[in-house]
């Protein structure tokens, strides 16, 4: 049930991630088993589900997030889900986050990479209209206002922000910060580690919901 129309270079990643799921610990899959229940609960009532990816300055994981959910429901052929992504503060997509993900095979480009805030255009399949990927607070426009799942995906950002107006349901799914290996050797590879970590967690929610749905 694979979807033919994502790249071959990130197809080829999500094979590779559905392989990895027995790598997710029992704890975190009974989390995200939750997100799971979810999304096959809105599909189940024709309604389309719609996610807000939520991290401290909208920059690295709150992106990768929010791609990755939209990637998985096409990867198993499950309808559109519409994804967003915020912060509780404004800063930018960050450049070693933006290339962990075009090494993973999304195609990421951007107009003007020198402003401070840029609009990064972000495919995973070859017709779909670019997505407008920058960092905004979480309930900035686009994002939703009500009838969204809220996915705080750092600690930080779920504790600084216990109240997220609007959404219908809320799950903390903390992964770790690869700023921490910013300026270091290990920070290229350790970028492309928490975008797979994010995939393969997403990937193994949409593997439910495809039994369900």
């Amino acid at each position: 049930m694979n979807n033919p129309d994502i790249f071959p270079d990130l197809k080829n990643e999500c094979d590779h991630l559905t392989s990895e799921f027995k790598l997710i610990p029992t704890e975190r899959k009974t989390q995200l088993d939750k997100l799971a229940n979810y999304f096959s609960e809105k599909y189940k009532n024709g309604v389309t589900p719609s996610a807000t990816v939520i991290c401290t300055h909208n920059s690295r994981r709150s992106h990768m997030g929010q791609l990755w959910i939209s990637v998985a429901a096409a990867y198993y052929g499950l309808p559109t889900v519409k994804t967003f992504s915020g912060g509780t503060a404004i800063t930018a997509f960050n450049p070693r986050a933006v290339k962990a993900l075009q090494d993973l095979g999304f195609d990421v480009t951007t107009a003007d990479a020198s402003i401070e805030n840029p609009v990064y255009q972000v495919r995973w399949n070859q017709e779909m209209t670019p997505y407008p990927a920058f960092s905004k607070r979480y309930d900035d426009p686009p994002n939703p206002s009500e009838g969204f799942a809220a996915i705080m995906v750092c600690t930080s950002a779920d504790e600084g922000c216990p109240l997220v107006a609007g959404c219908d349901f809320r799950i903390a799914l903390p992964f770790d910060d690869p700023k921490a290996f910013d300026d270091t050797p290990l920070a290229s590879a350790k970028y492309e580690e928490r975008s797979r970590d994010i995939g393969r967690e997403f990937l193994y929610v949409f593997s439910q919901v495809k039994k369900f749905v």
